[in-house]
């Protein structure tokens, strides 16, 4: 959520700073309902000064046997008293009309930020591994024979619907591993701290993090009340929800493997082949929540985690700066991180690793106080993929494919696996 304080300052850098979004002027409107709200508190403090000065007069009027002044000022208190209701009730309302309207403008994006409508904008900063050279044509991960019996589309379509998948086998074994490997490599190499989570969360931290009130339809509400979450970004980031800790604390570094839940709303049509998007998924989720000058740093920092789960998978990605079309409702600045798909012969999105400033922490009110003390300030917090589990067994998978129908395995992999090293044409682990 933004500062109401820093829209009042400078109201056309904050609608420019929306524009480059393709969101349309909209501090008027905000200002206006700011303006009423603080003529409605003035307005209750005024009558509320009135009331008191009146209530002091009465006993006096009393102790002088002044009834007719007695009785007017005791009237005037109780008009001043229904007055002041009022006006509290009006300046709550224009609150919340000042909250809506807030909770449902995106995060500013930083001045470096890339002008873009869409993808195509975006802009690549760098690129590790080059593709496989096949000398054969590589097929898509739910094609390939060492695969089908492990991925079985159909019985989960009987059990759920579309877009849902079974796993069983090898293919489980290996989503399995590459969770593990993850986490491994997450808590013993890159100093982030594991943890579990709910995937049930309440409704105010979907708010916290920016999935409501814009994107319920995204993600799956139960019938009373808790939602599902889309991912663990949003309770590990809710972990410092209406809490002010110790500068000492930070940096928080979290990460959690976790079923995700989203109804794809928005991608009707799109990659309805496959396990590549799917309703129901496992990721692997990074969180940080930092002081806001270390924030950018640690973005670099999370974006190098991210990396090195691919290249210890010896997969061919690339990394890209998304442009302010691009951007997600609560970010700041995105790096994409696309790996090689041959099956497709494209990059495909395998992490986000997103700063959102304090974007979030005004949001769930999360503050630190500094350690030379003064007033406490909002933390800033970050999120990115470690990666997306089934995201990661597609692009292993299509790589790892051999032209005899089986599928080489990743190295890095071979331990979690009990010494296998492929999937057999036939789908067993050898």
């Amino acid at each position: 959520m933004h500062d109401i304080r820093t829209i009042r300052d400078n109201p056309a850098a904050f609608d420019a700073a929306l524009s480059r979004r393709g969101v349309a002027p909209v501090s008027s409107d905000i200002l206006a309902i700011d303006e009423a709200r603080r003529a409605a508190i003035l307005a209750a403090e005024t009558a509320q000064a009135e009331a008191n000065k009146a209530a002091k007069e009465v006993g006096a009027a009393k102790g002088r046997g002044d009834e007719a002044e007695f009785e007017r000022l005791r009237a005037l208190v109780a008009e001043k008293k229904a007055e002041i209701a009022a006006l509290n009730d009006q300046a709550k309302a224009e609150d919340t009309r000042l909250n809506d309207l807030l909770m449902g403008i995106p995060n500013l994006p930083y001045d470096d930020i890339p002008d873009g409508a869409d993808e195509a904008d975006n802009v690549e900063i760098r690129r590790n591994g080059a593709p496989r050279n096949f000398n054969f044509d590589p097929v898509e991960h739910y094609d390939i024979p060492a695969i089908k019996p492990g991925m079985d589309f159909e019985t989960a379509a009987k059990l759920s619907g579309s877009r849902f998948v079974l796993l069983s086998g090898a293919v489980a074994r290996l989503h399995r591993a590459l969770a593990q490997f993850m986490l491994d490599t997450h808590t013993e190499e890159h100093g982030l701290t594991e943890t579990i989570t709910p995937v049930l969360v309440r409704e105010e931290m979907m708010y916290g993090t920016g999935q409501l009130p814009k994107f319920g339809e995204d993600s799956y509400q139960t019938t009373n009340g808790w939602w599902l979450i889309p991912t663990a970004e949003v309770t590990l980031t809710n972990i410092v929800n209406n809490v002010t800790i110790s500068e000492t604390y930070l940096p928080r570094r979290y990460v959690a493997h976790t079923q995700c839940f989203r109804s794809e709303a928005g991608s009707a049509g799109r990659d309805t082949s496959g396990m590549l998007r799917q309703h129901q998924f496992e990721k692997v989720e990074m969180v940080s929540v930092t002081k806001p000058e270390e924030s950018n740093a640690e973005h670099a920092r999370m974006t190098k985690c991210a990396e090195a789960i691919l290249e210890k998978l010896e997969l061919p990605y690339r990394t890209v700066a998304l442009c302010t079309g691009d951007m997600g409702f609560g970010a700041r600045k995105t790096h994409d991180i696309e790996v090689w798909l041959p099956g497709q012969n494209a990059y495909r999105e395998i992490s986000s690793i997103s700063v959102c400033g304090d974007f979030q922490a005004r949001r769930m009110n999360a503050r630190y106080k500094p350690e030379e003390g003064g007033k406490p300030q909002f933390v800033h917090t970050l999120n990115g993929s470690g990666l997306a589990v089934g995201r990661t067994l597609i692009a292993v998978v299509e790589n790892g494919q051999q032209d005899d129908g089986s599928v080489t395995l990743p190295a890095v992999l071979h331990p979690y696996l009990r010494g296998k090293t492929m999937i057999t044409p036939d789908g067993s682990l050898a």
